[in-house]
């Protein structure tokens, strides 16, 4: 199916206020928006790049985030450090397998799943590919909308820290791979925000160096 782009009709839309505007002619200065005054741009400046750096960090962030202790644990009777997946299990034997499954989907396979869907959307994109068009702007989206979740981890350690250590049982600390673990998801989101979505649809010859 022939997809007609706003390129194609000469438009550029505005990223900042969504205003749609008459595209310069070859050779032009660039335009700004006359609502915003935001600068006018046919796609995100190095989005395949950018897109890429953000999620090769991630990827990278990830292992440490999963084998570094996120929560530190200290009692007068033991110390214990435990990763994500350690404080999944101890969830499980504790009887809230409920929660053990929230972290677990939220902690380990957001993150997962959302870098492989980004590596899906950018490989795809650089090769131009009429793949599954409609299906891929979907994933995109889904990404995003999900990505804000995979804080949830986070969120579950500081709620620990606070109510265990205002109630003097024990000390409870943030671990490193908290650090780690929180950097990924800063990274897969910047990484996402990063994309255009637009390229999905660009035809070879058409497409900017992106």
């Amino acid at each position: 199916m022939k997809v007609r782009t706003a390129t194609a009709m000469g438009l550029l839309p505005c990223e900042a206020c969504g205003l749609v505007c008459r595209a310069p002619p070859p050779g032009a200065p660039a335009l700004c928006c006359p609502r915003c005054e935001a600068p006018l741009h046919r796609r995100k400046p190095d989005s395949y790049r950018r897109s890429w750096a953000f999620l090769l960090a991630s990827m990278l962030l990830y292992i440490p985030a999963n084998a570094l202790p996120i929560m530190q644990t200290s009692t007068l009777v033991y110390d214990e450090n435990n990763t994500i997946l350690g404080g999944v299990r101890v969830l499980w034997v504790g009887g809230s397998w409920d929660l053990a499954i929230i972290v677990f989907v939220a902690s380990i396979c957001v993150p997962l799943l959302k870098m492989v869907a980004l590596t899906v959307l950018l490989l795809s994109a650089r090769r131009h590919s009429k793949w599954r068009q409609v299906e891929r702007a979907r994933l995109y989206r889904l990404v995003e909308f999900v990505g804000q979740w995979s804080m949830l981890d986070v969120f579950v350690v500081a709620l620990l820290v606070a109510l265990v250590n205002f109630q003097s049982v024990a000390e409870v600390r943030a671990g490193p791979g908290l650090i780690a673990f929180g950097a990924v998801v800063v990274l897969t989101m910047l990484a996402s925000m990063s994309f255009d979505p637009r390229l999905i649809w660009d035809e070879p010859e058409r497409q900017d160096s992106p």
